[in-house]
């Protein structure tokens, strides 16, 4: 589990695939601090296995879902990744609840600075957009963000100095595609509604049915 707080801005250092999976290698250093092989950083916004460690750095597998979910089977040596260790079970919780598992990615579509913050618009699908709500919160590319607007085609954030300082939010350009993870509350009562009207209706108290007459010998 995450909080979408930013610890440090990597890079990478290698992407290796054999078809759709392979490793990918970061240079960090913040992260290290108290990691093990085995343990979880998500890298801008994807949960991932450390497999191996350097004295600058770790390595990661990439499965094929993984790559097809997210931007990171497309990542280049020297392209900036926000990192975050997983959340400690003594530390604050500053942001939101984060999987770290990608519900799939979106395009950056315009930047327009206001005063001291910046607006970002994203475009995504119909199936991420239906739990997207204003006020809400949602993860790009590992960052926890509060939902300013939301339409059918798209939705906004606003991003303040510290964050954009922190993150790689404010190095995007329209077209960028950028990782999506939206509130996992929000799946959860989407699934227990979905069920809930799939499930048949309950019988009416005293209504005759083809089994109750079956069961009394008729």
């Amino acid at each position: 589990m995450f909080t979408g707080l930013i610890e440090e801005l990597g890079s990478v250092r290698r992407l290796t695939l054999s078809g759709v999976s392979g490793q990918l290698s970061i240079r960090a250093k913040k992260v290290l601090e108290g990691t093990k092989i085995g343990d979880s950083i998500a890298v801008n916004g994807v949960c991932l296995t450390v497999i191996a460690l350097e004295p600058e750095g770790f390595t990661a597998d990439i499965m094929a879902e993984t790559a097809r979910r997210s931007s990171l089977g497309s990542c280049r040596p020297g392209d900036l990744v926000n990192l975050e260790r997983a959340m400690p079970a003594d530390g604050r919780f500053g942001g939101h609840m984060v999987a770290g598992h990608i519900d799939g990615t979106g395009s950056v579509t315009a930047l327009r600075r206001e005063e001291n913050a910046v607006w970002v618009k994203i475009r995504a699908g119909a199936d991420i957009l239906r739990l997207v709500v204003e006020k809400g919160s949602i993860a790009i590319d590992g960052v926890s963000l509060t939902v300013a607007e939301v339409t059918e085609r798209d939705f906004q954030v606003s991003v303040i100095p510290h964050t954009g300082a922190e993150t790689t939010l404010l190095r995007k350009k329209p077209g960028d595609v950028v990782n999506l993870e939206t509130d996992i509350v929000g799946k959860y009562v989407e699934k227990l509604l979905s069920q809930q009207s799939a499930a048949p209706a309950p019988q009416a108290e005293g209504t005759l049915t083809m089994d109750f007459l079956k069961e009394y010998g008729f």
